[in-house]
């Protein structure tokens, strides 16, 4: 077997990669050595800036096979058919902390799926809950700026946590589900996964239903205490990572249960609450989980930074038969995540290997940009409609028409007769055991105790007793016990 010739990036053989090029043995290092030159360079620009939430990642591809008809209620190709399998790819992340983060931190976790389907890629972004700090995403930056790094102190500060929260009481389910059993998952592959937002799907016949979807693990769920989670960040801070590498490699591949709540669309408008409220869950008793099929990942990627960190997910990437809800945070995450990936990656990422469609070709008329590879030749035009055979419109719709009505303006969500910030969050806390209620407790307790100004930690003690009496006595007796020790 012949050895591989070592070559610059134009091709060309080098013939000494131990040393540098110089005026005389001794001598200063030359400006023509243009190895050298290429090696410093390409180093200098071998990191691209991190996501500014949801930094710190692992991924891995799999399968996503069908098992139960779901065709009454969308059109989509890549349900259409029990037993028919699509080739997908996840990434999982913490949302606060940047890309040098640990994994076994109290945090909610990312769970972006991307199915690369015959129609196209459809992109499906959640987290392990199933509700959201907010509703609305003119308050997302706001939000992320008090989570994460103080500009001053550079470090994560309690009182910016906590005044946030106190001023957002439609944050208190979330904060519940956080500060639970379930906010530090033990690994990867031991947590559910939510598309947390509400989608709308479409069938053949143009009929229009509401749904979520809920991925359930089939390694059961197992969490990590406060206690825990720190010695195993003293021994390995990438024990997700880790966790997940090593079960694929020795041929333990972890799945998921795919179901889904359906609502008929007509139903949303009477609904008792809004249903496109992110900080809110459809009872079960209303909408019964329906399996739809099973999520199975069998591969590691072979470079972490070109298939993890460049991965791009976009919640605008639909397929026929799967499209948008009234959902505000939903509606802006369908700009906000695709114009993240066009700032971090380029305009071009979409021509990456792990954001390109693998079951179909991408065709449309984009040219030209940083990196592109994609072109066209002599022949091709680049624009739209033309006599030259390129490819032109469908005029089907990907999913039904949403209906609006009404004036412009800044507007909060509409009421519905049982809207309110915090029965979810009393109805989560009452199916605690004993048990549970003690470690929420502490758990928000040891947070909120640390903050300097007492009316913050008033109005967050007020929005626990609004979401069950028991729930903020104890909070407010452990805040108190800690202040005063």
């Amino acid at each position: 077997m012949s050895k591989r010739v070592l070559t610059t990036e134009s091709g060309a053989p080098v013939a000494d990669n131990q040393n540098s090029a110089t005026a005389g043995v001794g001598g200063p290092i030359l400006l023509q050595d243009q190895h050298l030159l290429e090696k410093l360079a390409r180093f200098n620009r071998e990191r691209i800036p991190e996501r500014v939430v949801h930094a710190r990642g692992s991924g891995a591809y799999g399968y996503f096979e069908v098992t139960d008809d779901v065709t009454a209620y969308t059109k989509a190709d890549f349900l259409g058919e029990v037993g028919k399998k699509t080739e997908t790819f996840l990434r999982f992340s913490t949302v606060a902390d940047s890309l040098g983060g640990a994994d076994a931190v109290r945090d909610p976790r990312g769970f972006a799926l991307k199915f690369y389907t015959e129609e196209g890629n459809y992109d499906l972004v959640g987290n392990n809950t199933p509700v959201f700090f907010i509703k609305d995403p003119i308050k997302f930056p706001d939000f992320i700026h008090s989570q994460k790094r103080d500009p001053f102190t550079g470090k994560q500060e309690a009182d910016n946590v906590w005044d946030f929260w106190a001023h957002a009481p439609e944050a208190t389910h979330q904060i519940t589900w956080l500060m639970g059993d379930r906010g530090i998952p033990a690994s990867y592959r031991h947590m559910n996964g939510y598309g947390s937002h509400t989608y709308q799907w479409t069938n053949e016949a143009g009929e229009a239903f509401f749904v979520k979807y809920h991925f359930k693990t089939n390694q059961g769920i197992r969490s990590l205490s406060a206690d825990q989670a720190a010695e195993l960040v003293g021994k390995d801070a990438n024990s997700h990572q880790t966790d997940l590498l090593q079960a694929i490699e020795r041929g333990v591949n972890p799945s998921w249960t795919l179901y889904v709540q359906v609502m008929p669309a007509a139903e949303a408008a009477d609904y008792r609450f809004n249903p496109f409220d992110l900080t809110k869950v459809w009872p079960h008793s209303d909408y019964p989980l329906q399996r739809v099929g099973r999520l199975v990942l069998d591969r590691n990627p072979e470079n972490v930074f070109a298939e993890v960190e460049q991965a791009a997910f976009s919640p605008n990437n639909f397929v026929p038969g799967i499209g948008p809800s009234p959902d505000k945070m939903l509606q802006g995450r369908l700009f906000a995540y695709a114009d993240a990936h066009r700032y971090r990656l380029g305009v071009n990422h979409t021509l990456l290997p792990v954001n390109a469609p693998k079951a179909t070709t991408a065709q449309n008329y984009g040219r030209d940009g940083a990196m592109a590879l994609r072109n066209g030749s002599r022949h091709d035009k680049n624009y739209e409609p033309n006599s030259y055979q390129g490819p032109a419109q469908t005029d089907a719709a990907l999913s039904a028409p949403l209906a609006i009505h009404g004036w412009t303006g800044t507007h909060e969500a509409p009421a519905h007769t049982k809207d309110d910030d915090f029965f979810q969050a009393g109805e989560l806390y009452r199916l605690m055991s004993e048990d549970e209620k003690k470690r929420l407790i502490a758990n928000i307790a040891g947070g909120l105790s640390q903050v300097s100004r007492e009316d913050v930690i008033e109005k967050n003690l007020a929005h626990f007793a609004a979401a069950d009496a028991d729930y903020g006595k104890r909070v407010e007796e452990a805040v108190r016990a800690l202040r005063e020790d």
